[in-house]
Formats: structure tokens, sequence, C-alpha cells
């Protein structure tokens, strides 16, 4: 067992641009704290495409007030990598990362029980007044639940398009990520399908994506089945069955080396029932105070999208950062906590 400290005031789980904020503003706020992350800091961002530019601008992805610079007004995810990197080294935040929290418990006498296992595989245990899940969605993609879906040339996250050059890669999903990787993959030469269960491409396709997308499919560049659903991936083709209103259900086989199901990720609510937390049945989003982001159980907050289910488009970093801040200061104030010698706000001083 590890040795660990006795009592903290706060435990945040989860690495990521919300989980450091927070971390950020218990730190300012006086408040002891420890961050765990199952991963790296940034976890999720590491997931991303290799060559990935963010839809949204740099100021907008700044955590403690410390400016993003970038060589663009959108950075890469290498430039959000190194930002996010150095924010922890200057900050000198408390983290404890490839440390997973297992299970959470409630105290009788307030307070929470965090069980914990390292990279290596040792044990250990965490009590906090707070705790603050800051997990996101990314680590949980919505399965399709069909034959061959876990063999080794199946993944629901988009690396690189380069490795796929000559070779038959279908894609699963029409949202902006799938119709990005579409792209990406048919401009370094490989030869792209995209199955999509809808008649066209989703709505809240990024409006500079769909036009190039649509030319693509015109000219013939990429293959687009709609009205599609995977029934089976076997090691050389995904099997799909056309459902077209009006036509009866044609099967078809797709030559696949290389199959991408980017159907979207969804916020687990394990960590969530196992302290009580109620939760929507259907979209298993957590109750949430909107002010404070805390749940129905004192002193456990969801912030970012951890506490959303599969309401996923609902919250990006940028609208999460602010839940981050919210949740401390309700914290701060139910422990009567007060700064010690360092700004409550989240800036750091002197910063714009």
């Amino acid at each position: 067992m590890l040795d660990e400290p006795s009592l903290l005031d706060l435990v945040i789980v989860g690495a990521g641009p919300i989980g450091l904020e927070a971390a950020i503003c218990a730190k300012r706020a006086g408040l002891r704290y420890l961050v765990l992350d199952k991963g790296p800091v940034a976890s999720a961002i590491t997931r991303y495409p290799t060559y990935m530019t963010f839809f949204t601008t740099s100021e907008r992805l700044e955590i403690g007030g410390h400016p993003l610079v970038t060589a663009s007004d959108k950075p890469t995810r290498k430039e959000a990598l190194d930002y996010y990197r150095k924010v922890v080294q200057n900050e000198a935040l408390t983290l404890r990362t490839f440390t997973e929290a297992t299970a959470l418990e409630p105290l009788t006498g307030g307070g929470f029980r965090i069980s914990t296992r390292d990279e290596r595989g040792e044990l250990g245990e965490l009590r906090a007044s707070g705790l603050m899940l800051a997990t996101g969605y990314f680590d949980t993609p919505k399965r399709l639940d069909v034959p061959g879906e876990d063999l080794p040339h199946v993944s629901h996250y988009f690396d690189e398009a380069h490795l796929h050059f000559g070779r038959d890669v279908t894609i699963v999903g029409a949202g902006s990520s799938a119709a990005d990787a579409a792209l990406e993959l048919q401009r370094a030469g490989a030869r792209v399908t995209i199955v999509h269960r809808a008649a066209d491409f989703r709505r809240s396709l990024k409006y500079w994506i769909r036009p190039n997308l649509e030319h693509r499919v015109a000219e013939g560049s990429i293959t687009v089945h709609f009205h599609s659903v995977a029934l089976e991936i076997t090691p050389r083709h995904v099997r799909i069955e056309k459902r077209s209103p009006s036509q009866p259900p044609e099967p078809i086989a797709l030559p696949t080396d290389r199959v991408f199901l980017l159907t979207g990720y969804v916020a687990s609510p394990t960590l969530l029932h196992l302290c009580g937390v109620r939760t929507d049945p259907v979209t298993q989003a957590a109750q949430l105070d909107p002010d404070s982001c805390e749940t129905n159980v004192e002193g456990l907050y969801c912030i970012g999208s951890a506490g959303f289910g599969s309401r996923t488009s609902d919250v990006f970093i940028e609208n999460g950062l602010p839940h981050a801040r919210r949740a401390v200061a309700h914290l701060r104030s139910r422990l009567g906590a007060r700064p010690s010698g360092e700004p409550a706000d989240p800036r750091p001083a002197g910063s714009r």
C-alpha cells in the first residue's frame, strides 16, 4: 500500500485541460489537492490524429491565463500538447499520472475514499473532502457491437493518413471527425469508403468540410454508402447492409485493409454510479447543479464533459473550463479555505 496523505481537500480525476484548470484554481485557492490520471497529461489529445489542427482558436484553449502561442490562429495537436505540459511545469502542479482511480466511495462522515492502481499494478488509497471528475469521454467509444469489432485492423481512433497509402480504408460514421479523416486519407492516396446509416452527412458537419467532402464524393474519389449499417467485420471485408427506404435490403461486402469506427464517444457513468450519483436513464448524464457542477452527492463534482453521458456535443474544452472555476470556488467556500498568498483568479498575476 502506498503511503498516502491522511486527508486532502480535493482529488481531481483527469489531467486534461479541464482537470488542469481545476488544479490551478485549487492551488491558488490554497487547497490541498492532487490530480490523478490513468494516462499522461492531456491523455485524450495524445489520441487525436497526429497532424490534427483544432477547430477552435488558441485563446479558447488556454488555462490558468497562460497564453497559448501558436504559428496560426488555430493550434495543432503538437502545439497543444507542448502547451499543457509547460503549464503543468510552470505552475508546479501536483499530479500523479499513469495512476487510475479504480473505485470511489463516499465516507459516512463526509468526504471520499479513492482507490488507485498505478501502471506497475501497485495499489493505493486517497482520502479527500472533495472530488472532481474531469475524465471527459474519449476513453469510451460508442461501440457497434458487431462481430469483428475488436480485430487488430479496426480502431475507434484515427491516427494518420500516410500509413494507409494505396490501401482500402472503410470509415463508419459521417460526423466532422469521420469526414476530416476521409479527406486526409483520400489526399494520402487511400481508397476510402464511408458507411453511414442516415440519408446524408450530419448537419453538425463543419461548414468548411462539407463542400470539399461532397466534391470528392461527386468526382468518385471517395465512395459513400448512405442508409447503410455495418453487420460484420472480417480480416478482409466489412459486410454492410444497404437499407434504402425505396429498395429491399442489399448486402454488400467492402474489401478493406483498415477500418475506422468513428461513430462518437460517451462519458462513462461507471465512477458516478459507484458513488450513487443520479443519472438520466437515457443519456446517462449526471444530475448537476448548474452553478457549481456538484452532483446529488455532496462534495462530488463533474466538470467538463465527464457528467454529460452521451451528450458529448454539449461540452467542449472552451465551455468546460468555467465548470472547473465554479466547482473549485464552491468547494473552497464550503471548506472555508483562504488563498495562501496567491490570487484566487485563475489567471496568474500580471497576465492579460
